[in-house]
Protein backbone atom coordinates (compact mmCIF):
# COMPACT_ATOMS: atom_id res chain seq x y z
CA UNK A 1 0.00 0.00 0.00
CA UNK A 2 1.61 3.20 -1.19
CA UNK A 3 -1.11 5.84 -0.88
CA UNK A 4 -2.51 6.32 2.60
CA UNK A 5 -4.29 9.31 4.15
CA UNK A 6 -4.65 10.19 7.82
CA UNK A 7 -7.64 12.42 8.61
CA UNK A 8 -7.12 14.67 11.64
CA UNK A 9 -10.27 16.29 13.12
CA UNK A 10 -9.37 19.62 14.75
CA UNK A 11 -11.49 21.84 16.97
CA UNK A 12 -9.80 24.74 18.76
CA UNK A 13 -6.41 23.05 18.58
CA UNK A 14 -4.29 26.13 17.86
CA UNK A 15 -2.23 25.83 21.05
CA UNK A 16 -1.60 22.08 20.63
CA UNK A 17 -0.74 21.85 16.92
CA UNK A 18 3.06 21.90 16.93
CA UNK A 19 4.42 21.69 13.38
CA UNK A 20 7.41 19.43 14.00
CA UNK A 21 5.68 16.04 14.51
CA UNK A 22 3.62 16.41 11.33
CA UNK A 23 6.53 17.58 9.19
CA UNK A 24 8.79 14.83 10.49
CA UNK A 25 6.11 12.21 9.89
CA UNK A 26 5.49 13.02 6.22
CA UNK A 27 9.22 13.52 5.59
CA UNK A 28 9.99 10.07 7.02
CA UNK A 29 6.99 8.14 5.62
CA UNK A 30 6.56 8.54 1.87
CA UNK A 31 3.37 6.48 1.77
CA UNK A 32 1.36 8.79 4.02
CA UNK A 33 -0.28 12.17 3.59
CA UNK A 34 -2.34 14.09 6.14
CA UNK A 35 -5.69 15.85 5.80
CA UNK A 36 -6.63 18.17 8.67
CA UNK A 37 -10.32 19.01 9.08
CA UNK A 38 -10.96 22.27 10.92
CA UNK A 39 -14.32 21.67 12.57
CA UNK A 40 -15.50 25.28 12.70
CA UNK A 41 -12.88 26.32 15.27
CA UNK A 42 -13.34 29.65 17.04
CA UNK A 43 -9.62 30.14 17.76
CA UNK A 44 -6.62 30.40 15.41
CA UNK A 45 -6.69 26.74 14.36
CA UNK A 46 -7.37 27.65 10.72
CA UNK A 47 -4.43 30.05 10.55
CA UNK A 48 -2.12 27.50 12.21
CA UNK A 49 -3.20 24.77 9.79
CA UNK A 50 -2.79 27.02 6.77
CA UNK A 51 0.76 27.89 7.77
CA UNK A 52 1.60 24.24 8.54
CA UNK A 53 0.25 22.92 5.25
CA UNK A 54 2.10 25.58 3.26
CA UNK A 55 5.35 23.94 4.38
CA UNK A 56 4.55 20.59 2.71
CA UNK A 57 1.67 21.33 0.32
CA UNK A 58 2.03 18.04 -1.53
CA UNK A 59 1.67 15.99 1.66
CA UNK A 60 -0.29 18.18 4.09
CA UNK A 61 -3.59 19.89 3.39
CA UNK A 62 -6.56 21.17 5.36
CA UNK A 63 -10.30 21.33 4.89
CA UNK A 64 -12.26 23.99 6.79
CA UNK A 65 -15.87 23.31 7.79
CA UNK A 66 -18.14 26.38 7.96
CA UNK A 67 -19.44 25.53 11.43
CA UNK A 68 -18.75 23.14 14.28
CA UNK A 69 -20.36 19.77 13.51
CA UNK A 70 -18.68 17.52 16.08
CA UNK A 71 -15.90 14.98 15.76
CA UNK A 72 -18.04 12.33 14.05
CA UNK A 73 -19.03 14.58 11.17
CA UNK A 74 -15.58 16.16 10.93
CA UNK A 75 -14.07 12.69 10.53
CA UNK A 76 -16.74 11.70 8.01
CA UNK A 77 -16.18 14.83 5.93
CA UNK A 78 -12.45 14.19 5.87
CA UNK A 79 -12.80 10.51 5.02
CA UNK A 80 -15.15 11.22 2.10
CA UNK A 81 -12.73 13.89 0.87
CA UNK A 82 -9.86 11.38 1.13
CA UNK A 83 -11.79 8.77 -0.88
CA UNK A 84 -11.84 11.18 -3.84
CA UNK A 85 -8.10 10.66 -4.20
CA UNK A 86 -8.47 6.84 -4.49
CA UNK A 87 -5.99 5.96 -1.70
CA UNK A 88 -5.21 2.44 -0.58
CA UNK A 89 -5.97 3.13 3.09
CA UNK A 90 -7.54 5.92 5.11
CA UNK A 91 -7.33 6.48 8.85
CA UNK A 92 -8.21 9.02 11.46
CA UNK A 93 -6.00 10.13 14.31
CA UNK A 94 -6.49 12.46 17.28
CA UNK A 95 -4.80 15.83 16.83
CA UNK A 96 -3.32 15.71 20.34
CA UNK A 97 -1.07 12.79 19.24
CA UNK A 98 -1.74 10.75 22.37
CA UNK A 99 -1.05 7.92 19.93
CA UNK A 100 2.28 8.80 18.27
CA UNK A 101 2.20 9.21 14.49
CA UNK A 102 5.11 6.79 14.24
CA UNK A 103 2.63 4.04 15.17
CA UNK A 104 0.73 4.45 11.87
CA UNK A 105 3.07 2.14 9.89
CA UNK A 106 2.33 -0.64 12.43
CA UNK A 107 -1.38 -0.28 11.62
CA UNK A 108 -0.61 -0.39 7.90
CA UNK A 109 1.52 -3.50 8.33
CA UNK A 110 -1.49 -5.38 9.75
CA UNK A 111 -3.57 -4.47 6.67
CA UNK A 112 -0.76 -5.61 4.39
CA UNK A 113 -0.17 -8.91 6.20
CA UNK A 114 -3.81 -9.85 6.87
CA UNK A 115 -6.06 -9.48 3.80
CA UNK A 116 -9.19 -10.38 5.78
CA UNK A 117 -8.82 -7.31 8.00
CA UNK A 118 -10.68 -4.15 6.97
CA UNK A 119 -10.10 -1.95 10.03
CA UNK A 120 -7.19 -1.75 12.46
CA UNK A 121 -8.00 0.09 15.69
CA UNK A 122 -5.70 1.03 18.55
CA UNK A 123 -6.23 -0.57 21.95
CA UNK A 124 -4.88 1.04 25.10
CA UNK A 125 -3.89 -2.06 27.04
CA UNK A 126 -1.84 -1.40 30.16
CA UNK A 127 0.75 -4.17 29.93
CA UNK A 128 4.23 -4.39 31.42
CA UNK A 129 6.80 -3.13 28.94
CA UNK A 130 4.38 -0.62 27.37
CA UNK A 131 3.81 3.04 28.11
CA UNK A 132 0.05 3.60 28.40
CA UNK A 133 -0.66 6.53 30.68
CA UNK A 134 -4.33 7.21 31.55
CA UNK A 135 -5.93 8.45 34.72
CA UNK A 136 -7.59 5.66 36.76
CA UNK A 137 -10.97 7.34 36.30
CA UNK A 138 -10.67 7.42 32.51
CA UNK A 139 -9.31 3.87 32.42
CA UNK A 140 -12.15 2.33 34.41
CA UNK A 141 -14.82 4.44 32.72
CA UNK A 142 -13.42 3.19 29.42
CA UNK A 143 -13.54 -0.41 30.56
CA UNK A 144 -17.18 -0.03 31.63
CA UNK A 145 -18.11 1.63 28.35
CA UNK A 146 -16.31 -1.04 26.32
CA UNK A 147 -18.25 -3.75 28.20
CA UNK A 148 -21.54 -1.99 27.47
CA UNK A 149 -20.58 -1.53 23.82
CA UNK A 150 -19.69 -5.20 23.55
CA UNK A 151 -23.13 -6.14 24.86
CA UNK A 152 -24.88 -3.64 22.57
CA UNK A 153 -23.12 -4.97 19.47
CA UNK A 154 -22.80 -8.63 20.41
CA UNK A 155 -19.14 -8.13 19.56
CA UNK A 156 -16.20 -8.38 21.94
CA UNK A 157 -14.39 -5.05 21.98
CA UNK A 158 -11.59 -4.04 24.33
CA UNK A 159 -11.24 -0.34 23.49
CA UNK A 160 -13.92 1.47 21.48
CA UNK A 161 -12.74 5.05 21.92
CA UNK A 162 -9.04 5.06 21.09
CA UNK A 163 -8.55 7.85 18.55
CA UNK A 164 -6.30 5.92 16.17
CA UNK A 165 -7.77 3.86 13.34
CA UNK A 166 -6.76 2.81 9.82
CA UNK A 167 -8.90 1.00 7.25
CA UNK A 168 -8.85 -0.20 3.67
CA UNK A 169 -10.36 2.26 1.21
CA UNK A 170 -12.89 -0.25 -0.12
CA UNK A 171 -16.45 0.23 -1.41
CA UNK A 172 -17.72 -1.34 1.84
CA UNK A 173 -15.87 1.23 3.94
CA UNK A 174 -17.00 4.08 1.72
CA UNK A 175 -20.59 2.94 2.27
CA UNK A 176 -19.96 2.90 6.04
CA UNK A 177 -19.16 6.62 5.89
CA UNK A 178 -21.74 7.60 3.27
CA UNK A 179 -24.46 8.83 5.64
CA UNK A 180 -24.22 11.09 8.72
CA UNK A 181 -23.71 9.21 11.98
CA UNK A 182 -26.72 9.01 14.28
CA UNK A 183 -24.37 9.24 17.28
CA UNK A 184 -22.21 12.20 18.26
CA UNK A 185 -20.21 10.72 21.15
CA UNK A 186 -20.19 6.99 20.32
CA UNK A 187 -19.57 7.12 16.58
CA UNK A 188 -16.57 4.78 16.96
CA UNK A 189 -19.05 2.11 18.10
CA UNK A 190 -21.45 3.02 15.30
CA UNK A 191 -18.61 2.59 12.82
CA UNK A 192 -18.24 -1.04 13.91
CA UNK A 193 -22.01 -1.55 13.85
CA UNK A 194 -22.30 -0.15 10.34
CA UNK A 195 -19.54 -2.42 9.08
CA UNK A 196 -21.34 -5.42 10.59
CA UNK A 197 -24.59 -4.39 8.91
CA UNK A 198 -22.76 -3.91 5.63
CA UNK A 199 -21.04 -7.31 5.83
CA UNK A 200 -24.22 -9.09 6.92
CA UNK A 201 -23.45 -9.90 10.56
CA UNK A 202 -21.47 -8.88 13.61
CA UNK A 203 -19.60 -12.17 13.28
CA UNK A 204 -18.32 -10.99 9.91
CA UNK A 205 -17.34 -7.67 11.46
CA UNK A 206 -15.39 -9.52 14.14
CA UNK A 207 -13.30 -11.12 11.40
CA UNK A 208 -12.74 -7.77 9.69
CA UNK A 209 -11.68 -5.69 12.72
CA UNK A 210 -8.27 -6.01 14.36
CA UNK A 211 -7.44 -4.37 17.70
CA UNK A 212 -3.75 -3.51 17.91
CA UNK A 213 -2.38 -3.04 21.46
CA UNK A 214 -0.42 0.20 21.51
CA UNK A 215 3.16 0.38 22.76
CA UNK A 216 2.72 4.04 23.67
CA UNK A 217 -0.33 6.15 24.53
CA UNK A 218 0.01 9.20 26.75
CA UNK A 219 -2.97 11.30 27.74
CA UNK A 220 -2.57 14.88 26.51
CA UNK A 221 -4.08 17.73 28.55
CA UNK A 222 -6.87 19.75 27.00
CA UNK A 223 -9.26 16.92 26.15
CA UNK A 224 -12.68 17.96 24.84
CA UNK A 225 -14.35 15.05 26.68
CA UNK A 226 -16.71 16.20 29.45
CA UNK A 227 -18.34 14.26 32.33
CA UNK A 228 -21.80 14.35 30.71
CA UNK A 229 -20.41 12.73 27.56
CA UNK A 230 -20.32 9.33 29.28
CA UNK A 231 -24.08 9.02 30.02
CA UNK A 232 -24.86 10.49 26.61
CA UNK A 233 -22.65 7.86 24.99
CA UNK A 234 -24.41 5.09 26.90
CA UNK A 235 -27.79 6.30 25.62
CA UNK A 236 -26.37 6.35 22.11
CA UNK A 237 -25.37 2.68 22.46
CA UNK A 238 -29.06 1.85 22.79
CA UNK A 239 -29.86 3.74 19.58
CA UNK A 240 -26.99 2.09 17.73
CA UNK A 241 -28.01 -1.38 18.86
CA UNK A 242 -31.64 -0.88 17.83
CA UNK A 243 -30.68 0.53 14.46
CA UNK A 244 -27.97 -1.86 13.31
CA UNK A 245 -27.99 -5.09 15.32
CA UNK A 246 -30.49 -7.79 14.23
CA UNK A 247 -32.80 -9.20 16.93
Amino acid sequence: MRSNVLVIPCYNEATRLAAEPWLEFVDDHDGFSVLFVDDGSSDDTGRVLEHLCEQRPERLRWKPLPRNRGKAEAVRAGVLDAFAGTPDAIGFWDADLSTPLTTAPDFLRILMDRPEVQIVTGARVQLLGRTVERSPLRHYAGRIFAALASMALGLRVYDTQCGAKLFRATPDMRAVFSDPFVSRWAFDVELRARLGARLGSMEAAAEAIYELPLHTWIHAPGSKVRPLDFPRSVLELVRISRRYVPR
